[in-house]
This record gives structure tokens, sequence and C-alpha cells, in this order.
């Protein structure tokens, strides 16, 4: 089929960039989850550490190792999502339709060439909408295992996963043939398994004082209607632009068509795509009047979105919008892609989210590096969990990495020993007071500021600091090292 030999040259070209293309600061913070295996983590479930480690012992702590399993994952995620489309929609050739829109937004296609939290997240919530799919298809009640085992996993990615489970339910509460499977024990035995799935961050949580479930379940915070409406206007706009704006329109329309096949006909097939888009937008919204909604966090409410909008939208109008759409999408893409490889624009930190978060950085591990022999230093430290994360993937073999943040106590990792002076590195954006370390020395002069630069263009800059390890300094860790 040309859209499968489409989404294989473009499987290879996010392999491509995945490897040409530096790792972020929560990247390398997620591969230090994958040297310190767990059942949990202060910020999130462990799948992504499980993902990376998966992908370094195939392609080695590289780039491309710790971000593999991110293309491959969204393409095999791709074939099952078109095929979920052709269950629930038999005969309307939706599916090619449903995963070009999905691959043509820059969640998808930014984030499947990086490895964060939401990679594995969105492939088994992918993967539960096929079982599903399968199970409206077949009326096999041994679906509901195999539904429970990818609810599982997903929550095992990430806590947002639980709408999945509430859009699954509110389906079969609505629709009188669906009901019918609550009675059934496939049902619950899925469940069971969901259940299994997750138990390791459970089990992790209830040993750590709950601490990963209190902290994305405090989320949640009141501001005034102007600062609601900035949310608000923040998370529309935001996702019109990561969703990219013609599909952010076919799957906002497609999701309203849903809602009305099932009041108007009581589409079953449609109804189920409503529940798993429309919900979920309803709270991101709410949210949104209380705090701000990142932009990735609704990312999970497209693939249902693209069936909706490949399927439902079937007039000539909307029909015609497909191609330029997915059109716009791949130029999109494309344009990050080029600019994080190669930036042939030069463009200003506020203007250009690539050069924050990627650029300079082997310009600027070489001048730490150097930094820390001239002076003989012992360790480098960093506040930043991101950047000394960087620095132990990065920096060349044999300079320790310190880590300070009160989140690596919820590591098993070695804290540094005692009466050791090191380079402490600190952003400029944390303000001129001085670092939470007793005695720590600022070094004066131009010796004292590193720049992180691409093409001249600042990044970000850096305070230097002596410090030495020993009674009073602030939690922190010993990184690992690649091949450590």
């Amino acid at each position: 089929m040309p859209w499968l030999a489409a989404l294989a040259a473009l499987t290879a070209l996010r392999l491509a960039v995945a490897g040409l293309t530096p790792l972020a600061p929560d990247e390398a913070y997620y591969w230090v989850w994958s040297r310190d295996l767990q059942g949990g983590y202060l910020d999130h479930p462990p799948m992504v550490a499980l993902f990376i480690r998966a992908g370094t012992m195939i392609a080695g702590e590289t780039a491309l190792g710790v971000r593999l399993l991110g293309p491959l994952s969204l393409a095999l995620g791709s074939v099952l999502l078109a095929r979920a489309a052709e269950d629930l929609f038999p005969g309307r050739k939706a599916g090619p339709w449903a995963a070009g829109l999905l691959n043509a937004t820059l969640l998808a296609g930014v984030g499947g060439v990086t490895m964060t939290p939401d990679t594995p997240l969105l492939f088994f919530w992918t993967c539960a909408l096929w079982a599903v799919a399968r199970l409206h298809r077949t009326q096999d009640g041994l679906w509901w295992l195999a539904i429970g085992l990818f609810a599982g996993l997903g929550l095992a990615s990430k806590y947002t996963m639980v709408l999945f489970g509430t859009g699954l339910l509110l389906w079969m509460l609505l629709d009188g043939r669906a009901r019918g499977w609550l009675l059934r024990w496939q049902v619950w035995t899925g469940g069971a398994i969901a259940a299994l799935a997750f138990a390791p961050v459970v089990l992790w949580n209830a040993t750590h004082d709950w601490a990963s479930f209190a902290k994305q379940g405090g989320r949640t915070a009141s501001g005034g209607m102007g600062q609601s409406l900035r949310y608000l206007g923040e998370l529309v706009g935001g996702q019109a632009a990561l969703a990219t704006p013609l599909v952010f329109l076919l799957c906002a329309a497609g999701a309203g068509a849903a809602a009305w096949a099932w009041w108007r006909r009581r589409d079953s097939a449609a109804l189920l795509l409503a529940t798993l888009v429309l919900p979920g937008a309803a709270l991101f919204v709410w949210q949104s009047l209380g705090s701000r909604v990142q932009g990735n966090w609704p990312a999970v409410l497209y693939p249902a979105a693209a069936i909706a909008a490949a399927a439902l939208l079937d007039s000539v109008r909307w029909r015609r919008l497909r191609v330029p759409a997915v059109a716009l999408g791949g130029v999109m893409c494309g344009v990050v892609y080029l600019q994080a490889v190669a930036a042939p624009v030069a463009l200003r930190r506020g203007q250009d989210p690539t050069l924050a978060r990627l650029g300079g950085w082997d310009d600027f591990t070489a001048a730490v590096a150097a930094r820390a022999r001239q002076d003989g230093a012992g360790f480098v430290a960093a506040e930043e969990y991101g950047l000394a994360s960087v620095l132990a993937f990065r920096l060349p073999p044999g300079i320790v990495v310190v880590a300070m943040d009160p989140r690596w106590a919820f590591f098993s990792l070695p804290v540094p020993q005692p009466g050791v002076t090191g380079l402490l590195l600190r952003s400029e954006r944390r303000g001129e007071w001085p670092p939470n370390w007793p005695g720590a020395e600022a070094i004066a002069g131009p010796d004292g500021r590193l720049l992180r630069s691409r093409r001249g263009i600042e990044a970000e800059a850096y305070r230097l600091y002596r410090v030495t390890t020993g009674a009073g300094q602030p939690p922190a860790a010993v990184l690992p090292r690649p091949g450590s």
C-alpha cells in the first residue's frame, strides 16, 4: 500500500533526526531513570525508562539509542490506528487518512523523535483503542484481556491513561449494546490485568509516601478571571499550533460529528470515539480555568479524533481539507526537524524552542570539561535536574557529575564523598541569589561565566562556583555515566 511505504520512509527520516539531534534535558533525565530502574519515580510512572533501557541495549547509550523506540512505536501505532478505523467503520477507507492526520500533528511528528513519558503513553493508548475496535468488530470478549493489558501498560506510562478507562466506562454505560459487557467475566478479568500491570507503580508509591500520586494530583490551581481566560486561550491556541491548524479543525469537527452521529443514529462506534475525546477535552478546558495545561497533555485525544475526522466528515467540503491538512502538517514537522538538526534560520531563544532545548550542547559540554580540568575539579555539579542529567550523559568519561535536588532522594544513587571540591554550574535564569550550598564561592570575572550558544545566538548563560562536599550541603546524588 502506498501509505505504508510513506510511513516507512517517514519512520526512517524520524530515526535519522532522532540520531542527529542532541538530547534535551528532560530526555537526559529519563535516561538517568533507565540506569536506576524502579517501579515508579516522583514525576511519572516508569515505562519511559523501560523504553529507553530497551533502546540503549540495541543502539547503545547514544541519542538514537535513547529515542529508538519513539519512531518505531509511532509507526506501529499508526498501523494499529488505521486498522482500528477500518474495524469501527468498515468500507469507508478511513484508516490511512486517520493515520495520516495523526502523523501530521507536531504532537506526534515531533514527539515521535523525542523520548518522554508521552511516547509510550500514546503508543499504548493507540494499542488499547485498536483492541476496543477489534472487540467492537468481532464481539469476541477475549479482546477485553488485551484492552486491560494495554490500559495497564498505558497507566504505567503516564497517569493520563485513566482518561481512556473513563471514556470506555462511559461508552458502556451509554450504549445499550455495549452495556451487556459489564456482566461478562472478560471485562473484570481485563480490569484485573490492568491493575496487575499498574501494581508496581502503586507499590512504589506506597513505599515512598505516595509522592508521585501527590505530585501529579496537586497540579490544579485557581486564579482570577483574567488569568483563567489567558490559560484557556493558551490551551486552544497551543493545540491549534501543536496539532497544526487544519488537523486541529478536522479533529475538533470529527469529535463533534461523532457525538452527533450517536445522538441521531445511536452509532455505537461513533459514541466510542466521542467518549474517548470529549470528556478528556472538557477536563482540560476545566483545568485551564485554574492553571496552565501543558501543550502535550491533550495528545492522547487525537487518535480517536483522527478516526472520527477521517470516517465521519464525509462531505465533499470536509474531504477536500484532508490533503492540505496532511501537507501543512508535514511541512511544519519538516521545518522543525530541519531547524533542530541544522538551524538554517538564526532565531533567538524566545522564537525557537529548539535553541533552548537542543542548541549548543557539544561546545558547551566541551567548555565545561576544559574548565573542570583547568580547576582540578573533583566533580561537576548542577542544581537543575535536566542540566545535571545532560552533563552526565555528555561529559567525557572520568568526570564525576553531582546532581542537587530533593528529587534525587527517591533514587538508589550514591551520594558524593565528603571533602571534595568541585565546580557548580548555575543558570543565570535562576536569579542573582547564591546557590543553596554552604560556602559556595563565586568565580569572578569572565572565567566565572559560560555560555551555551548556537551560531552565535545565546541559548543559556551559566555562572560558575567552587563548592566542597560535606556537612550542610543540599541533597545530592552522583549520576551514572554512559558505559559505567
